[in-house]
């Protein structure tokens, strides 16, 4: 947990100090590209250090509040591990002691401001933001194939050994049984956007999320658990301009 707290810390240092340097940089050169919108609607794949391969996807439109600032309205998906898991494999692949999962639905609004902006045609945007709003946490049963493949019951630390366990239950099973926790997040962010066409948008998010529920979401019953999550992340997105 100590390295995980530390490279996290790290990240957020770089990027807070990039993000200055942009903004000092962004002082002493005055020329811009003819490149100007009005609107933007994006979506990603992410990458965080609670998720695993792929963290979850993310849904963002961007509106002109003024000059290079724009308004920003977004929803993630995103699945929250703890960071003790470990998968095994025997009839399937299984995570052992996972009592439940962490869907988190997050509704962020925010606002992003234009360092540098790209011409038409060529060249890479910079910009900078930050977003606040509420979180939805689905904490799903996490399902096991106990003793037998066709035999799937939730994972009980209390009845279920790791001999018994032959691997993990279906994709979202389990989701119509979930319960609730209510939170909110925020984050703040450095993009990188390198679409070589006026109304075609692909490019690279970089930053650090914080999120706090409402109480404790137990994952694994014999780790510790807690109720607020940060992470640093990147995300690959498109979408399109007008």
């Amino acid at each position: 947990m100590g390295l995980i707290l530390s490279r996290l810390k790290h990240i957020l240092i770089l990027t807070i100090a990039f993000s200055a340097t942009i903004h000092v940089l962004d002082a002493q050169v005055q020329q811009q590209g003819d490149y100007e919108y009005k609107k933007e609607i994006t979506w990603g794949l992410n990458k965080n250090t609670n998720g695993g391969v792929i963290g979850g996807i993310v849904f963002k439109l961007g509106l002109e509040k003024s000059e290079n600032i724009y308004e920003i309205f977004g929803v993630e998906l995103s699945n929250v591990k703890h960071p003790q898991e470990l998968s095994y494999t025997r009839a399937s692949r299984f995570i052992w002691g996972k009592a439940n999962y962490l869907y988190a639905i997050r509704l962020q609004y925010g606002r992003e401001k234009i360092i540098f902006r790209k011409a038409s045609q060529q060249g890479v945007q910079i910009s900078t933001g930050a977003t606040v709003g509420p979180s939805i946490g689905l904490i799903t049963p996490y399902y096991i194939q106990f003793n037998d493949p066709q035999t799937l019951v939730p994972f009980d630390p209390e009845e279920h050994s790791f001999n018994s366990v032959l691997g993990s239950g279906r994709l979202f099973q389990g989701l119509d049984e979930s319960s609730f926790a209510i939170g909110a997040n925020a984050k703040g962010f450095v993009n990188f956007e390198f679409g070589a066409f006026k109304n075609n948008v692909a490019g690279l998010e970089v930053g650090f999320l914080l999120e706090a529920f409402n109480k404790e979401i137990i994952l694994i019953p014999t780790q510790e658990n807690r109720s607020v999550y940060s992470s640093a992340y990147f995300t690959l997105y498109w979408g399109s301009r007008k």
